[in-house]
């Protein structure tokens, strides 16, 4: 990073800063761009320190947990019990390797999320403009900024127009301060007072300007505050801390148990040090200590997942709020449209005329009633719509055709070029002599060009503002007066345009006309019907939201007409009438909430409406995901349960102020990472359930054993090997469960449910109380038919293990079958296979019978075995089976 410079940039001109910072209006040279790149660093803030490796695998022995079960092998060797405190170190060692490997993979994961959506700026490089990652400006960059962005580095403005900026985050001043790159700034001038500069991290209100960079990353003023505070702590989620306080209370719980039968064994006369060992390992065992790690992962890697589906998530808490998301506000444009507005219709001479094509790729055909001849005044209306025009159509191979500029003007420049006309050449033929640019008070625009040594004008706007002017109609057989009765006409034609969810604009012409505050005596050409047309997947996607149990619902500042029919086309028409932004002006709190309740239809709302909506909605218990693109949008992106901004044509302001942002502004992105969220809360929701499941068993069969006076059926090794293999890599895939195909067909979670439902219980408690009662049955059968203490403890080991493995697959799903896809999850299976395996191992080779006390089983023994490990499956079968009857109900 550069050393601090003592220029006092705020003083210099203009152009003295252009020359100190190496640069010049044009910007900087790719070349040149580069070297100081290299030379200075990227322009980022300096982050807390990377935790390494090695202090992150030493980490997992500072667990209280593990430092007790060191404890334990090394009292277990100093009682003479070599073999067991070797097997408990062995044991040891995995844990840690298996605790490292969750945190290692959970830290990269949260590392990938911070960087998957880089900010971006806006640059003028050799004369050009660009868009580059914020962390690729050096100092000497000419930064292009307009409403909305936020401030990438510290400049010198050498341009600005009505510039405003916010800059609260460094001067604490709660209003936006002006700026004005021709001031005279005083040396000593406090930052708030330095109207001549632009801070990182600020974000422009109002205005556009442009500043030459002089200072970037720690350099900055916002560096200098990053450096005071060295770090922000990681955020927390609620799950995380919910999982927490019933982690602590399992622990206590189990402590408390395992207490009482280590005095019972005591008392029973067993040696107190092995009791204590054997205490240790049993507490270790039923307390889920990889709990937080498996929750991190899943939120973090479900976030990768969404990322991949376009939904970039800002926050973690947010991936939780998604599964309980009741209602989806959305906006039109873009958002359930394509955001490329085509002319499917002109009106000109009295006819109408169809065109063909979608989007802005500008090829189709003219069609009158299936006839191809058009009227002579189509030429005229087409050549208005061409100059009379400020956007231009480009082409690039990652964007195909694009329009840079209005989205309507590109419309009109598609309908020329399929036309056979070439705005570039006609713009090249009558330059444009003067204008009087669209104003949404007056809405309409005025352009005067040069034809042969004549002065044509035209003008282009609303078709009530464009007709009012006009005193004559192009016909087919020339000019004719433009009566009240055809003006009527006309205006109804309009309406039934608009009725049809098009947006209409005018079109007329004068010649020798001068452009002046009022204008007269036009000649009418006619209009241009064009549309947004929906998206071809946002149908589906809507109908995947009711299905879910989420009300979508349109909010958009179009025209109610267009707002209603594109809201039928999609089926998000509900019963009620569309609500206006007026109407809402109009109404009470009491009046809003009847309308937010009954009406799917929001059209000329405003971004202050917006928050209204969120706010009548949240009074009745929804939770709110609201779209939004715009520096106003911010307060309800905030307020909503999940804010999300749009990617593509989002403001900086906008993309803060979300929890998640579209990369490509598609109303299907939201549903999927509906999806996603519904999905990870269930994966938990079953690693949480199949652990307690695991542990209930483990402890109930100790704790019957311990009441009934029998010997223990499980060893401290067993018992710790037990816990590695259920809680570790079979629960790890739990995590990483493919959603259920009947995701999206199921009520919302609400907010303020607990993990647990009835459903949830009844299955962990089902196999966990059947696990304890079977494996306890089959020791004692295997005592009783006169097998030796050891045999009956290794049957019971391997019984144990294959329940774990059959619940692991049975637990994939509180409601279907086991049988229903069973190995949909590729990692359950290897991880199952891994298991398997290793239990093999121990009960195969020689070398691992004694440390795990392990005698080798007979071919009748391993089938008694299978059959009772078999009998969890009809259990947990029939537990399912009297969920989805509603005999136990809660299922969420």
């Amino acid at each position: 990073m550069q050393a601090p410079s003592p220029v006092p940039w705020h003083t210099l001109s203009a152009e003295d800063a252009l020359r100190r910072a190496g640069s010049s209006t044009q910007g900087l040279k790719e070349h040149e761009a580069a070297a100081r790149l290299l030379r200075d660093g990227p322009n980022t803030l300096k982050g807390s320190q990377r935790q390494s490796v090695w202090s992150m695998f030493l980490e997992q022995l500072q667990n209280v947990l593990m430092l007790t079960l060191l404890a334990a092998a090394v009292l277990s060797f100093i009682l003479g019990h070599t073999l067991e405190a070797v097997a408990i170190s062995v044991i040891v060692v995995f844990a840690v390797i298996l605790g490292f490997l969750q945190e290692f993979r959970a830290e990269r994961a949260i590392r990938a999320l911070a960087e998957m959506a880089p900010p971006l700026a806006k640059v003028r490089r050799g004369g050009k403009e660009f868009l580059i990652p914020a962390e690729e400006i050096v100092s000497g960059d000419v930064l292009m900024l307009s409403a909305g962005d936020r401030v990438p580095a510290d400049g010198r403005l050498l341009f600005s127009a009505v510039l405003q900026l916010e800059e609260s985050s460094l001067t604490g001043e709660s209003l936006p301060s002006d700026k004005d790159s021709g001031a005279v700034v005083a040396l000593d001038a406090a930052t708030g007072d330095q109207s001549t500069m632009v801070f990182a991290g600020t974000t422009v209100s109002a205005g556009r300007g442009e500043a030459v960079t002089v200072a970037t990353g720690m350099q900055t003023r916002f560096g200098g505050i990053a450096a005071l505070l060295g770090g922000v702590a990681g955020v927390r989620t609620p799950l995380q801390d919910h999982l927490d306080r019933i982690g602590t209370i399992l622990a206590r719980s189990a402590l408390l148990i395992v207490a009482l039968l280590v005095i019972a064994g005591f008392f029973r006369g067993q040696p107190f040090l092995e009791m204590l060992v054997f205490g240790i390992a049993l507490a270790v065992a039923v307390v889920p200590e990889a709990l937080p790690a498996v929750v991190t992962i899943s939120l973090a890697l479900g976030v990768q997942r969404m990322a991949k589906r376009n939904a970039l998530m800002r926050s973690l808490p947010a991936v939780e709020t998604l599964g309980s998301t009741t209602v989806i506000c959305s906006d039109k444009t873009g958002t359930l449209t394509r955001d490329e507005m085509t002319v499917r219709v002109v009106h000109t001479s009295g006819v109408n005329v169809a065109v063909s094509g979608t989007g802005y790729e500008p090829s189709g055909t003219f069609s009158l009633d299936g006839d191809t001849g058009m009227p002579p005044s189509l030429h005229s209306l087409l050549t208005a719509a061409m100059l009379c025009n400020d956007a231009r159509l480009e082409k690039n191979d990652e964007k195909g055709w694009y329009v840079a500029g209005d989205p309507t003007e590109g419309a009109l420049l598609v309908l020329g070029r399929k036309g056979g006309l070439d705005e570039l050449e006609l713009r090249r033929q009558h330059p444009r002599l003067d204008e009087l640019p669209f104003s949404p008070e007056l809405r309409r625009m005025l352009t005067q060009h040069s034809f042969q040594g004549k002065m044509r004008l035209f003008m282009k706007g609303a078709p009530e503002t464009v007709l009012a002017a006009c005193s004559e109609v192009l016909l087919s057989e020339g000019s004719a007066s433009l009566d009240a009765s055809m003006r009527r006409e006309l205006l109804e034609e309009a309406d039934a345009f608009a009725g049809r969810a098009m947006r209409v604009l005018a079109l007329a012409e004068k010649w020798d006309g001068e452009i002046s505050g009022s204008v007269s005596g036009m000649t009418f050409l006619g209009f241009a019907a064009m549309i947004d047309p929906p998206r071809p997947e946002a149908a589906e996607a809507v109908r995947r939201c009711r299905s879910a149990g989420i009300r979508p619902l349109l909010i958009t500042g179009d025209h109610p007409a267009t707002a209603r029919a594109i809201a039928g086309e999609l089926g998000m028409a509900g019963e009620g009438d569309v609500v206006t932004g007026r109407m809402l002006e109009e109404m009470d709190e009491e009046d809003l909430s009847r309308a937010v309740q009954s009406a799917s239809v929001f059209a000329r709302v405003s971004p202050e409406h917006k928050l209204r909506i969120v706010e009548a909605l949240q009074l009745h218990g929804e939770v709110v995901a609201m779209t939004g693109d715009g520096v106003n949008d911010a307060p309800a992106l905030k307020r909503a349960d999940i804010g999300i901004s749009m990617g593509i044509t989002g403001t900086d302001v906008a993309k803060e102020a979300s929890d998640m942002m579209l990369t490509d502004d598609n109303f299907v992105s939201i549903v999927d990472a509906v999806e996603e969220g519904r999905g990870i809360y269930e994966n938990i929701k079953k690693y949480l359930s199949y652990l307690l499941s695991s542990n209930t068993g483990e402890l109930g069969l100790m704790v019957a054993a311990t009441l009934t006076g029998l010997p223990l059926p499980l060893s401290a090794v067993q018992i710790l090997y037990v816990n590695l293999a259920t809680d570790g890599l079979p629960a790890l895939a739990l995590a990483v469960d493919p959603p259920e195909s009947d995701t999206m067909l199921r009520r919302p979670r609400k907010r303020d449910a607990g993990v647990f439902s009835r459903a949830m219980v009844a299955l962990l408690l089902g196999g966990g109380i059947w696990s304890a009662v079977v494996n306890m049955s089959l020791f004692l059968y295997a005592l009783d038919s006169g097998r030796p203490l050891r045999e009956a403890m290794s049957m019971t080991f391997a019984s144990l293990v294959l329940i774990q493995f059959f619940k692991a697959y049975a637990f994939r799903s509180q409601r279907k079958s086991m049988f229903s896809r069973p190995f949909a999850n590729r990692w359950l299976n290897l991880a199952i296979l891994w298991e398997l395996g290793l239990l093999a191992v121990i009960f195969v080779v020689p070398v691992f019978h004694e440390p795990f006390g392990i005698y080798p089983l007979s071919r009748e023994d391993w089938l008694l075995v299978a059959l009772v490990s078999l009998t969890v499956i009809p259990v947990l079968e029939l537990v399912k089976f009297l969920v989805r009857r509603g005999v136990i109900s809660g299922y969420s």
